[in-house]
């Protein structure tokens, strides 16, 4: 037994003992302790770093206060902000509202017992456009004239029942019972006006006229020209025609006058006749020119009177 011990311990030293040899032949070397590095920020980093943590606060603390401050001012909530309020309806507005893009909407509506008010530095154009986004109506308010682009015009009454005025590219109509034109020099017109019925106030005086050119009076079943309490003037620079096609002319009057006639005769006398002749006949050319001829017993109207020559 004792020598069994003995040689067990005998051969675990040889063993260790070519351990030590044959680890000394190899060069190897004891694992050692390895260097170790430090983990994390230290000195001006760390600083640095803190001062970006403290600032980035105080900016998001700035900034959540600014945006508390403006939806104070504004008065931001639920139902909008400021003047604007969402309405089932649509948009309302209080107050003064500045757009400085183009508005689309459907109608624009004021209050009720309140005007609405569009205005503008320049002007304020009104567009209706189809469904291809082509101009088909245009109502500018400029400074100097209010223009109006659309194929027809109209003004209706108050209840929008009754037209009123009505223009497009052929005819302008006017549909009320009285147009009253109240400026000191009247209306002019261009060319021809169609109206049953031309008439002045009681206190003044109706006055046609065309200083350049004619006046034509037609009517498909005959004019009517009277005057109830006050003289009816009729003037002309050269020709005055009164022409009846299928009737007759006229004059019905206590008193009619007609001035300045020339004297027609056809004799050699006529200075001598016309210093001695108290009555006169009235005598009418074939061309239907007036003139006085001395009064005889017989007519002395004659188709070959100077006058008539002449006409």
């Amino acid at each position: 037994m004792e020598q069994s011990a003995t040689l067990d311990i005998e051969s675990l030293k040889i063993t260790q003992e070519q351990f030590i040899l044959a680890s000394q032949s190899l060069h190897l070397q004891r694992p050692g302790c390895e260097a170790v590095y430090p983990v994390g920020l230290y000195g001006w980093r760390k600083r640095c770093l803190y001062f970006f943590l403290l600032l980035l606060l105080v900016t998001m603390i700035v900034n959540l206060a600014l945006t508390v401050w403006i939806m104070k001012v504004m008065n931001f909530s639920v139902d909008g902000m400021g003047n604007l309020r969402l309405e089932q309806e649509g948009i309302r507005l209080e107050g003064i509202s500045e757009f400085l893009l183009p508005l689309y909407v459907n109608e624009i509506r004021s209050r009720r017992e309140s005007v609405l008010v569009l205005q503008s530095d320049k002007n304020v154009t009104l567009n209706a456009r189809d469904d291809r986004g082509q101009l088909t109506g245009q109502l500018t308010v400029g400074p100097e004239a209010v223009e109006a682009q659309c194929q027809k015009l109209e003004v209706r009454s108050r209840d929008g029942g009754r037209l009123l005025f009505t223009a497009d590219e052929e005819e302008v109509v006017m549909t009320t019972e009285k147009f009253t034109v109240t400026g000191s020099e009247g209306a002019v017109f261009g060319h021809s006006v169609e109206t049953p019925l031309i008439q002045t106030r009681a206190s003044e005086d109706l006055r046609l006229e065309s200083p350049t050119r004619t006046l034509t009076m037609e009517a498909p079943r005959g004019v009517e020209v009277s005057a109830a309490k006050g003289p009816l003037k009729v003037s002309s620079r050269k020709d005055l025609q009164m022409e009846s096609t299928e009737g007759e002319i006229l004059l019905d009057a206590d008193t009619i006058q007609l001035g300045s006639l020339p004297l027609g005769v056809y004799t050699a006398s006529a200075g001598q006749a016309s210093r001695e002749q108290a009555a006169y006949e009235v005598c009418v050319c074939p061309s239907g020119k007036i003139y006085l001829s001395p009064a005889e017993g017989s007519s002395t109207c004659q188709a070959m009177s100077n006058i008539c020559l002449w006409s």
